[in-house]
């Protein structure tokens, strides 16, 4: 796999297509941070991270799909912004809002994975990794 953090969108993108309750992703630290945030900014209900089984040599993330009432996804849209072959890097004035602050970009900095909102209030910028709405 080439691009691990496209297929992580994608198999949550599939999963909110086909009415899932839940998406199981091969874990790395960066999809863990994603998903921490996706809880935080309420796009996502929860996250578990499944350890190791004879089954499964890796750890898996269990991510657990946020819908209404009426059965929409709390998750209108997702983006891959910086990409293995045109990398996206922006400094902390350079983090845009997307959706007009109703969405949240993913930013990966010196600091940790964080919101772009989080990044601006900090001044610090790095890699844009994503973008939620």
């Amino acid at each position: 796999m080439t691009d691990p953090i496209a297929d992580f969108l994608t198999r949550i993108r599939n999963g909110i297509h086909a009415s899932h309750t839940t998406v199981d992703i091969t874990a790395s630290k960066l999809k863990k941070d994603m998903a921490r945030i996706l809880v935080e900014q309420g796009y996502i209900q929860s996250y578990d991270v499944e350890e190791p089984t004879p089954d499964n040599p890796g750890e898996i993330i269990r991510i657990t799909l946020k819908y209404t009432e009426d059965r929409r996804s709390a998750i209108s849209g997702l983006r891959r912004v910086s990409r293995p072959g045109q990398r996206h890097y922006a400094g902390s004035k350079g983090v845009r809002k997307v959706q007009g602050g109703m969405g949240t970009s993913i930013v990966s900095t010196s600091h940790g994975v964080m919101t772009g909102h989080q990044a601006r209030q900090q001044g610090v910028g790095g890699e844009v990794v994503a973008e939620v709405w």
